[in-house]
C-alpha cells in the first residue's frame, strides 16, 4: 500500500515537473519584434508630402506600421535623418545638398534606396507670352535680363527689377540668392523671398491670368508648371567646378532620391525593400498635383488618388498579399 502510494505521489510529482517545464519553456518564449513607428521628413511641399502619406498608408494597411511626420525643411530634416530621429526622407534632392548628403550617406548614418523620380527640374523661368509677344527675346539667356528689368519692376523699389526667389530655410534659395549676386543681377534686381509655396505659385500664377511680367524660380514636378506655359532662362552649361561657390551656371538635372536611416534597413526590412522598389516619373507627379490644385484635396485625399489612379503601378512595389490588403483598406 505504501509503495503503490510512493509510487503514484512520483507520477504525480513526474507530471507536475514536465507541465511546470512546458510552462516554463513557453513562457521564455520570444514575443514577436515590435514593429517601430515610421518617422518620415515631412518638408514644406506638396508632392513630398503626398510621397509620405502614399507610404504611410501602404505601411499602416499592407503591413501594419503606423507612421508619423515631422515637418521640417531640408537642413534640420538632415541632422534628424542621420540622427534617427527621422528615418525616411522621400524626396532627397541630393544636388542641392551635395556636401551634406555625401557626408550622410559615407559616414553610413543613411542609407540611399534608389530614385523616387529621375526627371525633376528646377530653374529661373519667365512667362511664354512675354516671348510671344515680343517683350523678351527668342533664346533668353541671363546676359539678357540686365536691359530688361523695367519689365519686372519691384513695387517696394521701384529702382530694381524684382526675382521671385524660394523659400526661407530652403537650400535653392541660398543658391538662388549667390547665383543672383554671380550673375551680377542684384544691382538690376532685388532678391524677394516667397514666404511659402503657396505664396511662390500663387505670384506666378496672379501674374499669369493677367497677362503680367514674372520673373522667379520654380521647379518640377509642380501643378503650376503642369498647367503654365513657363520659359527656362537659358544659363551657363552645368559646371561641378562651379557648384558650391559661385553656382554661376544652370541647375544640375537633380536626382530626387529616397533616403533613410540606416537603423531602418534592419527594424523594417520590409518596408526598405518596398521602397527600393517604388519609383514614379514628373509626370505622374504634375497630375497628382493638379489634382490637388483643382479639386482642392488635401495630401492624405492626393495620396488616396494616387493608389486609385495607379494601381497597376504600385502594386509592383509590394508583394501580392501586402497590395490586397491596401486595395482592401482603400475607399
Amino acid at each position: 500500500m505504501f509503495k503503490k502510494q510512493n509510487l503514484g505521489i512520483k507520477i504525480l510529482v513526474a507530471v507536475l515537473g514536465v507541465s511546470l517545464l512546458l510552462i516554463s519553456f513557453t513562457g521564455c518564449a520570444a514575443p514577436a519584434p515590435e514593429k517601430p513607428t515610421l518617422i518620415f521628413h515631412d518638408l514644406s511641399w506638396d508632392s513630398a508630402q503626398v510621397h509620405n502619406r502614399i507610404v504611410a498608408f501602404v505601411a499602416e494597411h499592407g503591413y501594419g506600421y503606423q507612421s508619423e511626420f515631422i515637418a521640417t525643411e531640408t537642413a534640420p530634416g538632415w541632422v534628424g535623418l542621420r540622427s534617427g530621429e527621422i528615418n525616411i526622407s522621400m524626396e532627397s534632392w541630393t544636388e542641392n545638398i551635395q556636401k551634406v548628403y555625401d557626408e550622410a550617406i559615407d559616414s553610413g548614418d543613411c542609407v540611399d534606396l534608389g530614385s523616387n523620380y529621375p526627371d525633376s527640374w528646377q530653374g529661373w523661368l519667365v512667362p511664354t507670352y512675354m516671348i510671344e509677344n515680343g517683350d523678351l527675346p527668342e533664346g533668353l539667356s541671363i546676359d539678357d535680363m540686365p536691359q530688361y528689368w523695367e519689365l519686372f519692376k519691384d513695387p517696394e523699389d521701384p529702382t530694381k527689377g524684382r526675382f521671385i526667389n524660394s523659400i526661407p530655410g530652403w537650400l535653392c534659395t541660398e543658391i538662388n540668392s549667390t547665383k543672383l549676386k554671380t550673375y551680377g543681377l542684384d544691382e538690376y534686381y532685388s532678391d524677394f523671398l516667397a514666404g511659402s509655396d503657396a505664396a511662390l505659385s500663387g505670384s506666378m500664377v496672379a501674374a499669369y491670368e493677367k497677362g503680367e511680367p514674372w520673373f522667379g524660380y520654380y521647379w518640377s514636378p509642380t501643378w503650376v508648371l503642369g498647367k503654365l506655359d513657363m520659359t527656362p532662362i537659358e544659363e551657363p552649361p552645368y559646371d561641378a567646378s562651379l557648384w558650391g561657390t559661385t553656382y554661376g551656371c544652370t541647375f544640375a538635372p537633380t536626382r530626387v532620391d529616397i533616403t533613410v536611416n540606416a537603423s531602418l534597413v534592419d527594424s523594417a526590412p520590409d518596408i526598405v525593400e518596398f521602397l527600393r522598389n517604388y519609383e514614379t516619373t514628373c509626370a505622374q507627379n504634375n497630375k497628382v498635383l493638379a489634382y490637388m490644385q483643382e479639386s482642392e484635396a488635401s495630401t492624405e485625399e492626393a495620396a488616396i488618388w494616387f493608389l486609385q489612379e495607379y494601381e497597376s503601378l504600385w502594386t509592383k512595389w509590394v508583394p501580392s498579399d501586402v497590395a490586397t490588403k491596401v486595395k482592401a483598406a482603400l475607399p
